[in-house]
């Protein structure tokens, strides 16, 4: 098994690809992107899938199907998914081996009970509103869920982790201050600053740190879309050290969280009908519901095809 491979943590649209990119461009870092595959089928308590039926499972992921590894028959469940970061590492002839985690990753050390984790903050109203725009969410009010939950469970995480095993950053900080954030990130595995690390810039759809890309939703969000976002996280925010906006605090009632629920379920399911078709949607919700495990994953395949294109 690999020993202490680094994890890069926090909310989806927190950065963490930026930040993936820029380690991965280290001659001596190679950064496997999306993982959630390797943690979604252990259990509570870590109780590890059967190896079998987590093989049938792979196909349909698209963090797996577009990591161009190889599934070895011969391993089980541990070795297998470790063998994932193996090949990672090897394919780009690299030393140290990480990747990005967004949910579960308190099971990571199920696998590696030497991982070390970097846990990137960003402001959860630009994480709200990117959710949004991804389609992840259909308001404010459900983006804000993806940032709560992660940062509940980094919570949680630190507490059983030594100040060694862990980093802190800020998104805000890395964007205005590459450099020094790089450069701790660095320190904290074990390797020198490399200028390579802003060369992502020339081979992917990223640009390079731009200052106007934080704080987003001062200019971008309605005064509305802000205090129902603050409604949900403002206490959290504060704790992470975040001003609120000023704004009066919009008063939450059983009806407002009802309507807004409301809301947020159908914005999704516009979203998902206008990007994948009501077709190829319907096939793949009735597949997922029978037994028809290879017409699912053929329709999941499709599905994150698509999602492809979107995505940066």
């Amino acid at each position: 098994m690999i020993k202490q491979p680094f994890f890069i943590v926090g909310a989806e649209r927190s950065g963490t690809t930026l930040l993936r990119l820029m380690l991965d461009h280290h001659p001596l870092l190679a950064c496997h992107f999306e993982f959630e595959h390797a943690v979604d089928q252990i259990g509570e308590g870590g109780s590890f899938p059967p190896i079998e039926e987590y093989r049938h499972w792979l196909p349909a992921q698209r963090s797996f199907s577009s990591s161009g590894v190889t599934l070895d028959p011969s391993l089980d469940f541990p070795r297998l998914v470790d063998s994932f970061l193996v090949q990672k590492r090897e394919r780009d002839g690299k030393k140290l081996v990480g990747a990005t985690v967004h949910k579960h990753f308190d099971r990571l050390r199920y696998l590696w009970p030497d991982a070390r984790f970097i846990h990137i903050l960003r402001d959860g109203r630009d994480v709200a509103r990117s959710c949004v725009t991804m389609g992840w969410a259909g308001n404010s009010w459900g983006g804000a869920d993806r940032w709560m939950t992660a940062e509940t469970l980094w919570d949680e995480v630190r507490c059983t982790l030594s100040t060694s095993d862990y980093c802190e950053i800020r998104y805000e900080h890395l964007i205005r201050e590459p450099r020094e954030v790089l450069t701790q990130i660095c320190d904290f595995i074990g390797v020198e600053f490399d200028e390579g690390m802003f060369s992502y810039a020339k081979t992917s759809t990223y640009d390079l740190p731009d200052p106007k890309l934080v704080y987003q939703w001062k200019v971008k969000a309605s005064e509305e879309e802000t205090r129902i976002t603050e409604a949900k996280i403002g206490e959290m925010l504060v704790r992470r050290g975040y001003e609120l906006s000023g704004l009066p605090e919009l008063e939450v009632d059983r009806r407002l969280v009802h309507r807004l629920q409301k809301e947020d379920r159908q914005g999704r399911r516009r979203f998902r009908i206008n990007r994948y078709g009501f077709m190829l949607l319907a096939m793949e919700n009735l597949t997922r519901r029978l037994p028809f495990r290879p017409f699912h994953s053929q329709f999941s395949r499709r599905m994150a095809e698509i999602d492809l294109q979107y995505l940066k």
